[in-house]
């Protein structure tokens, strides 16, 4: 299905045409959405900016990405690295910082103190807003008679299952085909995405959110060699997530052997995650996509793993602590900073220890050059002498 007069493949190339195909394709597809009709003027005061070109009374009609924006559109410059895709844009007015000098001649600008956060706000006001669910229990959910279901506010959904003794708080969502084991708790305004797992036990605070295909509360993996086999030890602790954290998609989290795994106060962790028993995670750390931590590892407040990091275990990794991509982390690392490489070393050095390798092929000519002279001297020498 495509709209009439667009060609097939509309969503490959971004052509003006394609452009507008997508747009009429994807109108119908978004409920909820506020018509855009807002003065600059208007815009300004709603992001707290300053117009610093631009006529107050043009009317916003839109918003979109820098490549897909049209006429009437507002976009926004949160990387200077698209700042040469800004110039080729048709978007009418662009949120920039106070960094940004180099204004298109063809749009109206506003300066904000952070366009991203900032841009968030009017795609709040007009986007699509998130599908209301109507608070109450679905006659398909599966719910145990002991099970504590606090205010009028909360709602489970089709084929939902929820286990003896939970307890779920005020205004929490559990959605459809999601699993809430024996004795966990749920505390208020919490969002568990369809087909997302809570294991027996854990322990979530207020307002967090678990996406579909997470697991929390899985057996820690914990094996002992015994006689020429794995022996299963017991991992017999818990899954504790404080308050306002965010786990993404297909993200594990498993229980500790004893005690507790423990996810501090807003932290927010991407999908296809894997942290390991007895992890405590700090509070407001970013944890992206493709990271593992093994057992028992410790990661203080504000710390930053970037994708595909991998965490030894019983490791103590200090606050403020930033891991950039692929980095590997074989120690403790309780300074504050930037690290990368692996092992993971200081920003400047591990960039220095990167940069080594793409050298090797120079200084292997480098050495044939040389090798091939002393050849030469070394056969005019035998001249000489002989």
């Amino acid at each position: 299905m495509h709209p009439a007069g667009c060609p097939q493949g509309f969503f490959t190339v971004a052509t003006a045409k394609n452009l507008e195909c997508r747009r009429r394709f994807m109108q119908p597809l978004a409920f909820n959405w506020s018509p855009v009709k807002i003065t600059l003027e208007e815009l300004a005061v709603l992001v707290g900016g300053e117009i610093v070109r631009g006529d107050g009374a043009l009317v916003v009609s839109g918003f979109s990405t820098i490549q897909e924006a049209e006429e009437g559109d507002i976009t926004f410059l949160g990387n200077a690295r698209y700042a040469p895709q800004l110039k080729k844009s048709r978007a009418s007015v662009v949120l920039v910082d106070a960094n940004f000098q180099d204004f298109p001649d063809s749009m109206a600008v506003v300066q904000v103190g952070n366009p991203t956060l900032q841009f968030g706000l009017i795609v709040k006001q007009f986007g699509p807003q998130p599908r209301p669910f109507v608070a109450g229990i679905h006659e398909s959910a599966s719910i145990h008679e002991s099970v504590q279901i606090d205010g009028a506010r909360s709602y489970v959904g089709p084929n939902a299952v929820v286990e003896e003794g939970v307890v779920v708080g005020n205004g929490s969502a559990i959605h459809a085909g999601a699993f809430v084991g024996f004795g966990s708790s749920l505390g208020e305004g919490c969002v568990i995405h369809a087909n997302a797992v809570i294991k027996d036990r854990s322990l979530l605070g207020n307002r967090v959110i678990i996406h579909s295909g997470s697991v929390i509360g899985s057996d820690g993996f914990g094996y002992e060699h015994v006689a020429g086999k794995h022996v299963k030890i017991d991992q017999v602790g818990i899954v504790q997530i404080d308050d306002d954290v965010e786990i993404g998609s297909c993200t594990t989290i498993d229980r500790s052997r004893f005690g507790r795994t423990w996810i501090g106060e807003g932290t927010k962790i991407d999908n296809l995650v894997q942290i390991a028993h007895n992890c405590v995670i700090g509070r407001h750390c970013i944890i992206v996509s493709q990271v593992g931590i093994s057992g028992s590892t410790r990661l203080g407040d504000y710390v930053t793993l970037a994708g595909q990091v991998g965490v030894a275990g019983h490791l103590n990794i200090g606050d403020k602590t930033t891991f950039l991509a692929k980095s590997g982390l074989t120690k403790d690392y309780p300074e504050p900073g930037a690290y990368t490489g692996y092992p993971a070393k200081p920003l400047l050095e591990g960039r220095r220890m990167l940069t080594y390798p793409m050298k090797v092929p120079e200084l292997l000519q480098r050495v044939r050059d040389l090798e091939k002279k002393l050849k030469e001297m070394e056969a005019r020498l035998e001249k000489i002498t002989s």
